[in-house]
C-alpha cells in the first residue's frame, strides 16, 4: 500500500500508462488534495522533467479555470504533484460514454473553450485536450482543464515521426499535424481539433473515429472526414478483417441518417458545423481563436434558450486571432520568415513583461 508522508487515506482514483492518481488528506490542515505520481520505480530523467515541467506550467498559469498546484514533493526515486480537489470529475467519467443533450453540451462546451482560450492566451499549447483531461463539478459548476505533462510554451514547434503507439498526446484527439506526418509545425491550433473531437464525442456519445489499430487511427485523422453532425452520415461499417486480426469501425461521411441524441433529439445543423470547422485537417480551415468559437457557441446558446432551435448563422464573424501565424505554404522563404517569427517573439515578450 502506497504512503507517502503527510498525507493520509490515499484512495486510488485514477491510473493510466505512467502515472497513478490518488485522493488524500493533508496531515497538516486535513485538507482534501489529489496526488499524481508516477509509477515506475526507477522513471528516467524525461520523465522527471515531464513532471517538474507540469508543475511549473501550472503554477504560471494561475487560471480559475486550471487545476492549481499545490507542491512538488520527493518520494522515493519519484515525484508527487499536489494538486487541489475541487470536487469534479472527468467529463469522461462523468458521461459514461452516453451523448449530452444540446441544453447541457453548450454551456459546457462554452466554458471549456473559455479556458482554452486562457491558457492560448499564456502562449501555452496543450497538447493532450480529451475529455480524460477535462474536470467538472456539476453542483458548483467549476469547470479546470489538467495534465499539463506534454505541454508547451512555445508558439510553435516542429514535431518528429515516431511510431504511432508512442506518439505524444491521446490518439483518438491529436491532430493531423500532431501525428508528425503532415510535414507542417505545431502551433496552438492543434489544441481546437481535439477540441473538437472532445465535442463529438460529448454529442454522440462515441469517437469520430474508432479503430484498435494505431496506424489506422493516424490515417484516419490524417485523411478520412468523420461523419457529418447535424447532417447526413452512414451506420458504422465494420471493414474486412486485416492481416493483422484486429477489427475496426470507421466512419465515413455520406448516407441518411441524422445524428440522434438523448430523447431522440437531433444535432442542430449549426452544432454540428463548429464542430467539423474545428476538426478540419489543415489548422487554417479551423477556427483561429478560442473567441471565435466561444462566440458561435454562445449565440447557438442564445438562440436556444429564446427560440427554442438554432437557425443558421455565418460562422467565425468574430474569429480573431491575437497571434501572428505565418502561412506554411511559403517556399524558398526561411530566412526571411526566422526573422519574422524573431521579432514577433521578441515584440511578444516584451509585452508581456510591461
Amino acid at each position: 500500500m502506497l504512503t507517502i508522508p503527510g498525507y493520509n487515506n490515499l484512495t486510488l482514483i485514477y491510473e493510466s500508462t505512467n502515472s497513478e492518481v490518488y485522493q488524500a488528506l493533508r496531515e497538516q490542515d486535513s485538507k482534501s488534495v489529489i496526488l499524481k505520481i508516477l509509477k515506475q520505480n526507477y522513471p528516467s530523467p524525461q520523465e522527471l522533467t515531464r513532471y517538474k515541467q507540469e508543475y511549473e506550467l501550472t503554477r504560471y498559469l494561475q487560471s480559475d479555470g486550471v487545476v492549481e498546484t499545490y507542491d512538488l514533493i520527493p518520494y522515493q526515486r519519484t515525484l508527487v504533484i499536489v494538486l487541489e480537489d475541487f470536487g469534479g470529475q472527468s467529463l469522461h467519467n462523468l458521461t459514461h460514454g452516453k451523448a449530452l443533450a444540446i441544453a447541457e453540451f453548450l454551456p459546457i462546451a462554452i466554458k471549456i473553450t473559455k479556458v482554452l482560450g486562457e491558457i492560448h492566451h499564456h502562449q501555452i499549447i496543450h497538447k493532450d485536450i480529451n475529455l480524460a483531461n477535462i474536470v467538472f463539478n456539476p453542483e458548483t459548476q467549476q469547470l479546470k482543464i489538467i495534465d499539463f505533462g506534454i505541454a508547451t510554451q512555445l508558439t510553435r514547434e516542429n514535431p518528429t515521426l515516431k511510431n504511432p503507439n508512442v506518439l505524444e498526446g491521446t490518439l483518438p484527439y491529436i491532430s493531423p499535424e500532431q501525428t508528425g506526418r503532415m510535414n507542417r509545425s505545431l502551433d496552438y491550433r492543434t489544441d481546437f481539433y481535439s477540441l473538437g473531437v472532445s465535442f463529438y464525442k460529448l454529442l454522440t456519445g462515441q469517437l469520430p473515429f474508432i479503430t484498435n489499430d494505431a496506424l489506422e487511427l493516424v490515417h484516419c485523422h490524417i485523411a478520412k472526414m468523420p461523419p457529418l453532425l447535424g447532417g447526413r452520415r452512414n451506420p458504422p461499417l465494420t471493414p474486412p478483417k486485416r492481416g493483422t486480426g484486429i477489427h475496426s469501425q470507421l466512419l465515413f461521411p455520406g448516407g441518411t441518417h441524422p445524428q440522434p441524441l438523448p430523447g431522440g433529439e437531433e444535432i442542430p445543423e449549426m452544432v454540428g458545423n463548429i464542430v467539423m470547422k474545428l476538426m478540419a485537417k489543415n489548422a487554417e480551415n479551423r477556427y483561429q481563436s478560442a473567441w471565435g468559437i466561444q462566440a458561435d457557441l454562445e449565440n447557438c446558446l442564445q438562440q436556444l434558450q429564446t427560440n427554442g432551435k438554432i437557425e443558421q448563422f455565418p460562422l467565425a464573424t468574430q474569429d480573431i486571432s491575437d497571434k501572428f501565424q505565418i502561412p506554411q505554404k511559403l517556399y524558398g522563404r526561411e530566412g526571411e520568415i526566422a526573422t519574422l517569427l524573431a521579432a514577433f517573439n521578441r515584440i511578444t515578450s516584451e509585452q508581456q513583461a510591461t
